[in-house]
């Protein structure tokens, strides 16, 4: 919510396309959040299917398409502008973290879809199964921190938002996100 509050109450008119970034980030990283939430802890096989319904469409229906969107939107921005791609740490890690979200879905996806038909089904569909929720729990925090980046350190934030500010949504609520999602992993 600060990075809303940050944002729309600097004219985001004159952002452009650039106002809809944080936003649209910032709102997949919270689908990402209740994703995974909403498989811990499951025990009976009613709840385990619903908690899956519900991680897909948070993961593949809402936070995807959103962090997609609002990394497609950086790099028009970057080429209209004839601007070097990937020139800060955020940058760099922003699109790693999209294309290991990419893997991520395909993984995922893959390993439930169909039986897990596209690796093979079965035991062999788990076993993929098993690395996509373990891959997952490292990218969490990589996303995490590629906002905390964002909001600590950025440019624009820094000229926009008091250091105590920047200090609470973005060093100190990232990382009591993790371990609130953590301590509920099963």
């Amino acid at each position: 919510l600060v990075t809303w509050v940050v944002v729309l109450s600097n004219n985001p008119t004159s952002l452009g396309w650039f106002a809809l970034h944080p936003i649209l980030q910032t709102s997949a990283i919270a689908s990402f959040a209740y994703g995974i939430l909403t498989l811990q802890p499951t025990s009976l096989p009613h709840t385990k299917a619903a908690g899956l319904q519900r991680h897909q469409i948070a993961m593949i229906g809402i936070g995807y398409p959103l962090i997609l969107v609002g990394t497609l939107i950086m790099i028009y921005i970057k080429y209209s502008h004839s601007a070097a791609h990937f020139t800060s740490w955020h940058g760099t890690f922003g699109i790693i973290s999209v294309v290991w979200l990419s893997i991520q879905v395909l993984l995922g996806a893959g390993s439930v879809w169909f039986g897990g038909a596209l690796f093979g089904g079965g035991l062999k569909a788990k076993a993929v199964w098993k690395y996509h929720r373990l891959l997952g729990y490292i990218l969490f925090p990589l996303v995490l921190f590629t906002a905390h980046l964002a909001g600590a350190w950025s440019a624009w934030v820094t000229a926009n938002t008091d250091f105590f500010v920047r200090l609470l949504a973005y060093v100190i609520a990232p990382i009591v996100i993790l371990a609130g999602v953590y301590s509920r992993v099963r």
